[in-house]
């Protein structure tokens, strides 16, 4: 797992350690950590390259890929990191307060759009309980219009057969 960790000089054992700083969790997301000791093993001890004069680097800030047995397997300067993280970032007005206002915005959009879901649902609850109520009424409509020519076909056919008595 990729670290942020910081060259240190142990006081008791004089050999250079890292201070573990903060810790990739995705690509772009970093996560800061409580700063952790891990002492350095060959060969990422004072004969590194990039560890080569050991009071010259106290301090440097390095990228350090650690294993899950907390086992160093790479360390590269963080110098190009850095400056890419500000290239990318900072030169554009993303800050820390961008980012923070971003987010609120974005947990109000949010909000705003769980109203308007909720606000839709309702409303087409209302309608499709309103739908249902008009098939409701069509078809209490349709059984009286049945009903009516039911009744006006009785009664056609009793004036028929009273016109037809008075005949004779």
């Amino acid at each position: 797992m990729l670290n942020l960790a910081q060259v240190k000089k142990n006081e008791n054992a004089g050999e250079l350690e890292l201070r573990l700083l903060a810790r990739q969790q995705s690509e772009t997301c970093w996560e800061l950590i409580d700063p952790e000791n891990v002492p350095l093993t060959e060969p990422f001890s004072a004969g590194s390259p990039i560890l080569h004069n050991a009071a010259a680097n106290e301090g440097l800030l390095v990228l350090v890929d650690i294993s899950e047995n907390q086992e160093i397997l790479n360390i590269q300067p963080a110098k190009d990191w850095v400056l890419e993280v500000v290239e990318q970032y900072l030169t554009t007005g993303v800050t820390p307060t961008f980012l923070k206002e971003e987010a609120e915005r974005t947990e109000q959009w949010r909000q705003d759009l769980t109203l308007q879901s909720q606000n839709l649902t309702r409303q087409r609850l209302e309608m499709e309980a309103r739908r249902e109520r008009i098939e409701t009424l069509e078809e209490e409509l349709k059984q009286r219009e049945k009903e009516l020519e039911e009744k006006t076909k009785k009664l056609g056919d009793q004036t028929e057969s009273d016109s037809d008595e008075s005949d004779e």
